[in-house]
């Protein structure tokens, strides 16, 4: 017996990845590679060292963290000070783009991807907001009047939250959790038509009634978000980060 316990025990402890998938917690079978892919056709705009052609944008309402950080090949972002986010900016302005990245943002912090941004951030947003309630792909006017998320509104309270479910069921759907996610998001059009992709699932395909950007733009910056907190609105953990990497983009005609 004591021989058949022993042998037992070692099967246990050697076994572990087949025993990891018969556990209750699901098992994520990774489907981007370690260091990741940029899809043919993109032009990358983070060059995997600095922040070159990026810059911190000085009146964004979240804050002004400087916690942009370049680590192994990562852009890595966090508070400073605790309860101050910020955004990122290209240098650069663009129209009628299409936006590629990876993220692996912490449970509970909340980011977005900026679209035809000004220096201040006004812009039409891509949501990521990975946290309780939050939502992934949807688009949110940050700043601007008149966007309407996802459509006109539900009538009712329960037609709100059986689209808000249904939102929240799409990008559920594909998320890798505690793994790298792509994001892809296409604008297009003086009245933007906004599509949006995580791990290459559509998650969102939308058009606005209006050009609602700032000043009827149909150009701007683009830029990485990390949302600023407080007692009342809570959007971040303590010791939260943000990771983004393969950033590139293609213009489009």
């Amino acid at each position: 017996m004591r021989y058949a316990f022993l042998a037992l025990l070692t099967l246990a402890l050697t076994a572990g990845p087949a025993w990891a998938q018969s556990a209750s917690v699901p098992y994520y079978e990774p489907q981007i590679s370690e260091e990741g892919t940029i899809p043919d056709g993109f032009t990358p705009i983070f060059n995997g060292k600095d922040l070159t052609g990026w810059h911190v944008s000085k009146t964004n309402h979240h804050g002004t963290t400087p916690e942009f950080r370049v680590v192994h090949g990562l852009i890595v972002g966090t508070q400073n000070p605790r309860g101050g986010g910020g955004i990122l900016l290209t240098d650069k302005k663009y129209g009628d783009v299409e936006v590629y990245m990876e993220i692996k943002p912490d449970w509970g912090c909340d980011g977005g991807l900026f679209l035809r941004s000004n220096e201040a951030g006004e812009a039409y947003q891509v949501m990521l907001d990975y946290l309780p309630g939050g939502n992934m792909g949807g688009i949110y006017g940050e700043g601007l009047e008149g966007v309407q998320m996802g459509g006109p509104p539900a009538g009712t309270r329960e037609e709100r939250q059986a689209l808000m479910r249904e939102r929240n069921e799409n990008w559920q759907k594909v998320w890798k959790r505690e793994d790298w996610n792509s994001v892809r998001a296409r604008i297009e059009g003086e009245v933007p038509h906004i599509t949006v992709w995580i791990n290459g699932e559509m998650v969102t395909d939308w058009t606005d009634t209006a050009n609602h950007a700032k000043d009827g733009a149909t150009e701007g910056m683009l830029a990485i978000q990390m949302h600023f907190t407080n007692e009342q609105v809570n959007r971040w953990v303590s010791g939260g980060f943000w990771r983004w990497r393969n950033i590139a983009v293609k213009e489009l005609p």
